[in-house]
């Protein structure tokens, strides 16, 4: 028979989002809501004890004064299930985590528990594009392209237009789309190659660099400016190199203020739970808001190891069938290139005329 807390942490079975804050780690942000759930499921109350046939000594004869002792069976319930005796019924909960976050980034944070970590595996290993939105601003230059550390240069911007900036930002992308059309390995002279562009479903196979699939300015308004970012196999870092590179190109400098992830494959931001929201209860119900995602990253993530798997058993068979016919024209080469089939040939056909 299941208990109250095995049914509840059944439940919390799959994927969900939450929305990581500016200036916190993501394994603070881990540990809370292993904690969280772990606190709930212990609160549950513990299934009833256990009766146990015990066997008590009585006196027979109280009243008459007689030392004769029976033995009186009762039920009794167990102690050996008692929660002092047992402590708490979880003891761990692993939360996994996706597409991390730096502690100096904020937005959607893709967690699982259960088999859900099965799935963040899926997930990682998918080429599924992320959504950032990037502040900068202009006229300052640091160690790591952010605006908290030193400022090691300062420039003008006076010369910087919104439509300069677009440019540079087309020269940009233009040049991320012949980097992902190289490592995605695919013919573009081929009819599936082309639909797959003008859908753009064009994904880098393998391990690529930092792609961008999208890159354009929402706000602009000097020094400060925003740019929306869709990329792929991207780091926090890179982004605000970005930043940095497109200050450089508009012949100023620029430190990225702020990175904050708005989408991450299927899990959005007005879907991403707030700190507030960091229970069980609400961690349960945007698991099973999400419970039909995750089921096709599953079978995405399956298929995905089936057809790799395949194209290596197919790579493997092309192999063995050029070294075989290899091994073949060689053989061929050399009984035609023998000098002693030839003697032979020249001695037997005088014998028998």
């Amino acid at each position: 028979m299941t208990t109250q807390a095995v049914r509840l942490f059944r439940r919390m079975d799959g994927l969900f989002a939450v929305y990581k804050p500016q200036g916190v780690h993501w394994k603070l942000v881990r540990d809370t809501i292993e904690s969280n759930l772990l606190k709930e499921l212990n609160s549950c109350p513990p299934p009833a004890p256990q009766l146990a046939v015990k066997f008590q000594l009585l006196s027979s004869g109280a009243n008459n004064g007689s030392k004769d002792l029976i033995l009186s069976p009762s039920m009794l319930p167990s102690l050996a299930d008692h929660p002092l005796v047992t402590g708490p019924q979880f003891h761990k909960v692993h939360v996994g985590v996706g597409h991390r976050l730096d502690a100096f980034s904020s937005g959607v944070l893709v967690l699982g528990v259960g088999k859900g970590n099965g799935v963040l595996e899926h997930l990682c290993r998918s080429h599924v594009t992320r959504d950032y939105t990037l502040e900068g601003e202009f006229g300052r230059a640091t160690n790591d392209f952010s605006h908290t550390t030193r400022v090691i240069e300062k420039t003008t911007y006076d010369h910087v237009t919104q439509d300069k900036l677009e440019k540079v930002l087309a020269m940009i992308q233009g040049a991320n789309q012949k980097a992902l059309i190289t490592y995605s390995q695919m013919d573009l002279r081929t009819q599936e190659a082309y639909e797959l562009a003008v859908k753009g479903l064009l994904y880098p196979h393998g391990k690529s660099p930092p792609i961008l699939t999208g890159l354009r300015c929402i706000h602009f308004n000097p020094p400060h400016f925003t740019l929306e970012v869709q990329c792929v196999n991207e780091t926090q870092k890179y982004l605000r190199k970005l930043i940095h590179e497109v200050g450089l190109e508009l012949r100023t400098s620029a430190v990225c203020s702020g990175v904050r992830r708005t989408r991450d494959g299927p899990f959005k931001a007005e879907n991403a739970l707030t700190r507030q929201h960091w229970t069980a209860d609400c961690i349960i119900q945007a698991i099973a808001h999400f419970r039909k995602t995750t089921r096709k990253i599953r079978k995405s993530g399956m298929h995905g190891q089936t057809a790799g798997q395949l194209n290596s058993s197919t790579k493997i068979q092309e192999q063995i069938r050029s070294q075989i016919g290899q091994s073949d024209q060689s053989q061929e080469h050399v009984e035609l290139s023998s000098p002693t089939s030839d003697k032979i040939v020249d001695r037997v056909t005088p014998g028998t005329g």
